[in-house]
């Protein structure tokens, strides 16, 4: 069955893929920075959006005005670490396809309260559909904080998306316009 799933999950993904640069707008998600959650929050784990995915920069920029630390991922073999972005552009590396910030590690991953997580789908249990590298579903069970997946508008879906057993539930969905909250 595992096989089916994965089978599954790479058609879905094809397909996302295609709806999404077919109706891609850009949108910047800055409200989220007045959600109670974030607002609330000292550390906060981001990322560089690319592509058609929903555009984190002015968002990133709005947390760290407001005194957040804003930690971003780097890939490290099939990991993910964390390192602290003041918003200097120049403290970024743009030679791979994910830009990634230059600096050391971020070794308490305790304290990060929220994580912004970016996703090509989400149903309404809060399980999500990424981009298939595994890097989130190896690095969400680390850290106990409040999960968001970032969605265009019409990728919040009543349909049930297909499961693995390392999939973890998302406390919640963005999208351009809205918050909606899950019961985990």
């Amino acid at each position: 069955m595992n096989e089916d799933v994965k089978s599954d999950k790479e058609r879905l993904r094809k397909r996302y893929r295609v709806e999404r640069h077919d109706g891609f707008i850009p949108v910047e998600f800055t409200h989220l920075a007045q959600s109670p959650e974030i607002a609330a929050a000292q550390v906060i784990a981001s990322y560089f959006s690319y592509g058609d995915e929903p555009v984190t920069k002015l968002l990133n920029q709005t947390l760290i005005k407001a005194g957040k630390t804003l930690l971003l991922p780097c890939i490290s073999g099939s990991e993910m670490i964390w390192v602290q972005w003041n918003g200097d552009e120049s403290q970024i590396n743009h030679k791979t396809k994910i830009s990634e910030p230059i600096g050391q590690p971020f070794s308490n991953l305790a304290a990060i309260e929220v994580v912004l997580v970016p996703a090509l789908r989400m149903d309404t249990d809060g399980y999500r559909l990424g981009q298939g590298g595994g890097f989130y579903d190896r690095f969400l069970p680390k850290v106990k904080a409040w999960k968001i997946g970032l969605l265009h508008d019409g990728e919040l879906s009543s349909q049930k998306l297909p499961r693995e057993p390392h999939d973890i539930a998302l406390d919640a969905a963005a999208t351009p316009d809205l918050v909606v909250r899950f019961k985990n």
